[in-house]
C-alpha cells in the first residue's frame, strides 16, 4: 500500500513536473511567439510607415498631376466656353441680322400684298378699272407726245369726252384713244372650271370687246374732226396676248370698226411713229416759212457780195493812191536830196576860196 502510494505519488510529482515543464516550454514558446509577433508587428508598422509615407507622397503627386489636369482641362473648357460664347455671339449677331432682313423683306411682301390686293380691287371696280387704265395712258401720252400734241380728257362735238385725244394735222387728224376695257368676262375666262364655263367665259368675253369696239367706234370717230380711226388701249399686256392668241375674229372685226387695239408696250410704238408723223407735218408747214427765209437770206448775201465788191474797189483805189503817195513822197525825197546835195556843192566852193593854197613842205609837212 505504501509503495502504491509512493508510486502514485511518484507518479503524480511527475506529472506535476512534466506538467511544469510542459508549462514553461509553453510560455517559453509563447514569449518566443509574442516576440516573433512584436517584432513582426514592428516590422508590420515600420512597413505601414513606409507605406503610408509613400502614399502620401504618391497622394500628393496624385493631388498635384490631378490639379495640374483639372487647370488644364478648365482652361481647354474656359477656352472652349469662350470659342463658343464668341461663336455663339457672332451667329447671333448673325441671325439678329439676317432675322432683321426678314423682316424687312416680310415688311415688303406685306406691303406687296397689299398692293396687290388694292390693285385687285382696282380691277375689279370698273370706275376704279378706268382711273388706273386712264393714269397709265397719262404716263404713257405724256412722256412719248410733246405738250402740244395731244389733251386729256376732250369733249368732241357730239358731246362725248374722250380719254386722250391726240391733235394730228390732217391727215389723219386728230385720234382718240379710249382706256376703259371690260375685264369682268376676261376673269371669268380666266377662273373658268370647266370646259363648259371655259366656252360660255369665251362667249361673254368677245361679246364684251366687240361691243365695246362698236362703241368707240360709234363715239369717238366723227368725220371731218377726228381720223378716220381710234385706238382701244388694253392696260394689261396679257389681256392684250389673249385676245390676238385665241380671238382673231375678234380683232378682225375691230379692223373692220377701224379700232386698233394697243397694250402698253404696242403704244409706245404707235406713239414713236405719231411723234414722227408731228415731226414731218411741222416741217412741211414751215417749209414755205423755210424758203422765204432762204430767198431773204440769198437777197442779204447778194447786198453783201455787192458790198464787198463796193469795199473791194475801194481797197483797190486806197492801195493806188497809197501807191501814188509813195511814188510822190518818193520824188519829193529825191529832189530834197538834190537840193541838199546842190547846197553841200555851193558849201566846198566857198571854202577853198577862203582857205589859203598850202604848199607842202619837204618831208611830207603842210
Amino acid at each position: 500500500m505504501d509503495t502504491l502510494s509512493l508510486l502514485i505519488a511518484l507518479l503524480a510529482l511527475a506529472l506535476v513536473i512534466g506538467a511544469v515543464v510542459a508549462m514553461r516550454t509553453g510560455q517559453a514558446r509563447a514569449h518566443d511567439q509574442a516576440q516573433r509577433l512584436s517584432d513582426a508587428q514592428a516590422e508590420l508598422a515600420g512597413r505601414l510607415a513606409q507605406m503610408g509615407e509613400a502614399q502620401a507622397a504618391s497622394q500628393t503627386q496624385i493631388n498635384m498631376t490631378l490639379e495640374q489636369r483639372l487647370d488644364a482641362v478648365s482652361k481647354r473648357i474656359g477656352d472652349g466656353l469662350n470659342h463658343h460664347t464668341e461663336k455663339t455671339d457672332k451667329t447671333m449677331s448673325n441671325l439678329h441680322e439676317r432675322l432683321a432682313v426678314i423682316d424687312a423683306a416680310q415688311k415688303k411682301i406685306t406691303s406687296l400684298s397689299e398692293q396687290v390686293v388694292g390693285l385687285q380691287d382696282i380691277l375689279s371696280n370698273k370706275q376704279a378699272r378706268g382711273a388706273f387704265g386712264e393714269i397709265q395712258l397719262n404716263d404713257l401720252v405724256s412722256s412719248m407726245m410733246p405738250p402740244t400734241a395731244f389733251i386729256f380728257q376732250a369733249t368732241l362735238s357730239n358731246n362725248k369726252r374722250a380719254d386722250c385725244l391726240l391733235t394730228l394735222p390732217n391727215p389723219p387728224g386728230s385720234i382718240v384713244i379710249d382706256a376703259k376695257f371690260p375685264l369682268e368676262s376676261y376673269h371669268g375666262l380666266r377662273n373658268a372650271a370647266d370646259e363648259t364655263a371655259k366656252v360660255q367665259a369665251e362667249r361673254a368675253f368677245r361679246a364684251d370687246v366687240l361691243k365695246h369696239v362698236k362703241d368707240i367706234s360709234e363715239k369717238y370717230i366723227i368725220p371731218g374732226e377726228t381720223a378716220e380711226s381710234a385706238l382701244l388701249f388694253l392696260p394689261s399686256e396679257a389681256v392684250y396676248a389673249e385676245l390676238h392668241a385665241n380671238f382673231h375674229d375678234v380683232v378682225e372685226k375691230s379692223f373692220k370698226h377701224r379700232v386698233w387695239v394697243v397694250s402698253p408696250t404696242t403704244l409706245m410704238a404707235t406713239l414713236h411713229t405719231i411723234r414722227a408723223i408731228l415731226k414731218d407735218a411741222t416741217m412741211h408747214e414751215q417749209a414755205g416759212l423755210i424758203q422765204t427765209e432762204v430767198l431773204k437770206l440769198l437777197e442779204d448775201v447778194g447786198r453783201m457780195d455787192q458790198r464787198v465788191g463796193s469795199l473791194e474797189g475801194h481797197f483797190n483805189q486806197a492801195v493806188k493812191d497809197i501807191r501814188d503817195i509813195r511814188i510822190s513822197s518818193e520824188k519829193v525825197s529825191k529832189r530834197g536830196n538834190r537840193i541838199e546835195e546842190m547846197q553841200l556843192g555851193e558849201d566846198a566852193a566857198d571854202e577853198q576860196i577862203q582857205q589859203p593854197h598850202l604848199v607842202p613842205l619837204p618831208g611830207g609837212k603842210e
